[in-house]
């Protein structure tokens, strides 16, 4: 029985899988490759279950149309009708699109996604980034000039980690692409370090750690900007090395200067001391220590403004872009921080336009998720009437769902790309069924851009595509021929043709990329036969900072990588550990590293606000969790994954649910300003007091959704609760951590009393 290679899509860990494949194209078992250069075998349960979302029976094969299988062409036909009619009679505007998070994980909705968008030109732009990362984007791209400057921790060498908000052994890492977290952070003891997590659950990642602080949900900030104060009071030498790159180091202390660890000791519920302690390991393990802050801190009040402290702390110990301390990632393919002039760049800027409701900024190129069923519902100019999605479920994975629920139901035009008629696509009046993840080319263009060691690993489809059944990226293609007015039957492979010249005209032009001066049609001949996402890949690795350049042309590059290359070797290719970049990654305008923004130290003004609150010890706030089994919605539909214990569960602390009437096991309403739940309440005492969570992406009890293992289990969805007017206010984020709730015993529904037959 062949074995495949290739790595697994399904989270950010990047593992390598090893796939055996009948001869009539079953996937009969997945395990974990041993020679994979990354994760040397490592494997969770996402990864095995990658054949049983091969062979899903609610997987989609077919389009439908209105909810009926169709063919190809008749479902492109009904597409261009539906979404020309929108456009014709709103504009570019009338559309909206809408990217979900498994998106980032494939090679053709990265690199053919953005040509949909560029060619529908619409503002109405959204993405699961606005629930999820962008506040630490945005930062990044503030302080370093880009949003892919994302500094990340060697957690390989590091001494001293400090990690916020974060539960890796969940997540498997997230904006930290790292196979086998746990291993890892064992390595980091096993060499005589620490391990700190600062999260108001005893996660599993807060289990393995050295210490475990239970700050009150929604102050990291506050925390970050008292340990930040410290170090710059008592350990000012620690920054010396980076001193000639900073920029307002003087505005930053001055905004430090109030948040002492006495003065935000009550408000973060963190001792002042243990603070002290915080800043002291920090300082005692520099610059092999690194701090790290992941979705508990964006996604809440003050998101971007924790995402900034995070790296100002790591500025302040001297641990940014040091071994073992906050590193700059150099992929092999398509960063931003590896084109163009190194160390210099136009820098990020948020807020260029503005919704048309709400005026909520732009960011990223996008308007806040948070806003769409505004724009929807609400008539004038420029009202969105039609919407694409790609990979996408907002209706469970964005606030107050039943708002955007209904929202949808009320559009004139919908179309998806996804792999499942689910609690979003039911409302699509044509839905393209995307290939299986091991019927397409993988390559993880976006996630190494934040991998804890350099690597590059190509996969080729394990299986092949039904016959007649386009490829992703051809789906994007004609959904693009549409929009651009070319219509349901424009030509692919002149599509493709074109958006490959482009990019090849963007290295021409750079004159700091191998292909700079060559002919873009001798370029464009060295690349063939590729075509679609093989070919633009070949050429972001020919000219990537290891590429082997156009050596057929003359225009041999730094390196030997090239498509060819990584397909010789299926196992990747270790491109060592992370090395130092500055200030060649930076891409700020005047080359230095900016210590205190403006939008940041105006977003944190704030805090004071928080320093100054009164606690009150009978609320309750909640927050999100993640499963190791279930990080994204469609994952509940797969056997292997749902089985087991439920898993939707409301964690209360005992003394909260004695407090409240409250038993395990038995069921609680909570309720939020917008919406209402229903679930079962498990008592523990990994949760801080005042404090209740449910698990991010369930509710799967939506009438005309076809994904029945899922339904046998619904459980509920926790953005019927968050509230779609409570946003990190520089990126628009939604608030999903620290939500004020309350929460009751749930009223049992009375007992029919027994009466015996009348014959008895």
């Amino acid at each position: 029985m062949p074995t495949a290679y290739r790595t697994c899509p399904l989270c950010e860990a990047t593992c390598g899988l090893a796939i055996d494949v009948s001869e009539d194209g079953r996937v009969e078992k997945v395990r974990g490759d041993a020679d994979d250069v990354f994760s040397h075998g490592f494997l969770c349960p996402k990864g095995v279950s990658l054949g049983e979302l091969h062979h899903d029976p609610d997987r989609l094969r077919a389009p439908l149309v209105h909810g009926e299988e169709t063919t190809w062409d008749a479902a492109f036909a009904e597409a261009d009708r539906l979404l020309r009619g929108v456009l014709d009679a709103g504009g570019r505007d009338a559309v909206a699109v809408y990217l979900g998070n498994p998106s980032a994980h494939g090679l053709s909705a990265i690199l053919y996604g953005r040509v949909l968008l560029k060619a529908l030109g619409s503002k109405n732009v959204f993405s699961a980034s606005t629930v999820d990362q962008y506040p630490k984007q945005v930062a990044s791209g503030l302080m370093f000039g880009s949003a892919a400057a994302v500094p990340v921790p060697d957690l390989d060498r590091t001494r001293y980690l400090v990690m916020l908000g974060a539960n890796p052994l969940a997540s498997n890492g997230s904006l930290m692409t790292a196979p086998d977290v746990r291993g890892r952070l064992r390595a980091i003891r096993a060499r005589g370090g620490q391990v700190v997590v600062v999260d108001p659950r005893r996660t599993r990642t807060a289990q393995e750690a050295d210490v475990h602080l239970a700050i009150r949900p929604a102050t990291d900030a506050l925390l970050l900007a008292a340990v930040a104060r410290t170090l710059a009071a008592e350990h000012p030498r620690l920054a010396e090395r980076l001193r000639p790159l900073l920029a307002r180091e003087a505005e930053l202390l001055e905004f430090l200067e109030p948040f002492t660890p006495e003065a935000v000791a009550d408000a973060v519920g963190v001792e002042a001391r243990a603070i002290r302690a915080l800043a002291g390991g920090l300082a005692a393990a520099a610059p092999a220590a690194v701090v790290y802050g992941r979705i508990g801190t964006t996604t809440q009040r003050h998101g971007a403004v924790a995402s900034w402290l995070v790296d100002v702390v790591n500025v302040l110990t001297g641990a940014l872009d040091h071994p073992g301390g906050a590193m700059f990632p150099r992929p092999a393919a398509g960063s931003s921080t590896t084109r163009g002039e190194p160390g210099r760049g136009r820098g990020t800027r948020v807020g260029r336009w503005a919704s048309r409701v709400r005026g909520l900024p732009e960011v990223l190129g996008e308007l806040p998720v948070a806003t769409l069923a505004d724009e929807v519902q609400t008539p004038g100019e420029g009202q969105v009437r039609g919407l694409i999605t790609v990979a996408g479920n907002p209706v469970v994975s964005t606030p107050n769902t039943g708002r955007l629920d209904a929202a949808l139901a009320t559009l004139d035009a919908m179309v998806s790309v996804d792999l499942y008629r689910n609690e979003t696509t039911r409302h699509a009046h044509v839905v393209l069924p995307a290939p299986s993840p091991l019927e397409r080319p993988h390559y993880d263009i976006a996630l190494y851009g934040f991998s804890v060691r350099d690597v590059a690993n190509f996969s080729a489809p394990v299986v092949a595509l039904p016959e007649g059944t386009p490829d992703e990226w051809e789906i994007l293609l004609r959904l693009t021929g549409i929009v651009a007015g070319q219509g349901p039957d424009a030509d692919v492979a002149a599509l493709d043709r074109f958006v490959a010249l482009q990019a090849v005209q963007r290295e021409v032009g750079d004159a700091w990329s191998p292909a700079h001066g060559l002919d873009a049609e001798a370029v464009l001949e060295a690349l063939a036969p590729r075509v679609g996402p093989e070919r633009l890949l070949d050429l972001l690795l020919r000219c990537g900072p290891e590429g082997a350049g156009f050596p057929e042309l003359w225009a041999p590059g730094p390196g030997e990588l090239s498509l060819a290359a990584l397909e010789a070797t299926p196992h990747g290719v270790d491109l060592g550990p992370l090395r130092s970049r500055l200030p060649e990654a930076l891409r700020t305008p005047d080359g230095r590293i900016d210590l205190a923004p403006e939008p940041l130290l105006a977003a944190g003004a704030a805090l004071h606000e928080l320093l100054d609150a009164v606690v009150d010890d009978g609320a309750l706030v909640l927050i999100g969790r993640r499963h190791l089994r279930s990080n994204n919605s469609w994952m509940h539909n797969l056997p292997l994954l749902a089985r087991g214990p439920e898993r939707c569960t409301l964690l209360v602390h005992p003394d909260d649910a004695a407090r409240l009437g409250l038993l395990d096991g038995a069921r609680a309403c909570v309720r939020s300003r917008v919406g209402e739940v229903e679930v079962p309440v498990e008592v523990t005492d990994e949760i801080r007091q005042g404090v209740v969570s449910l698990p991010h992406g369930w509710g799967h009890d939506a009438p005309g959704s076809r994904m029945r293992v899922a339904a046998e289990r619904p459980g509920v969805s926790s953005n019927v609760l968050t509230d779609e007017l409570d946003l990190e206010p520089l990126t628009g984020t939604a608030v999903l951590n620290g939500i004020p709730v309350e929460v009751r015993p749930a009223v049992q529904a009375p007992v029919a009393p027994v009466t015996a037959p009348a014959s008895a």
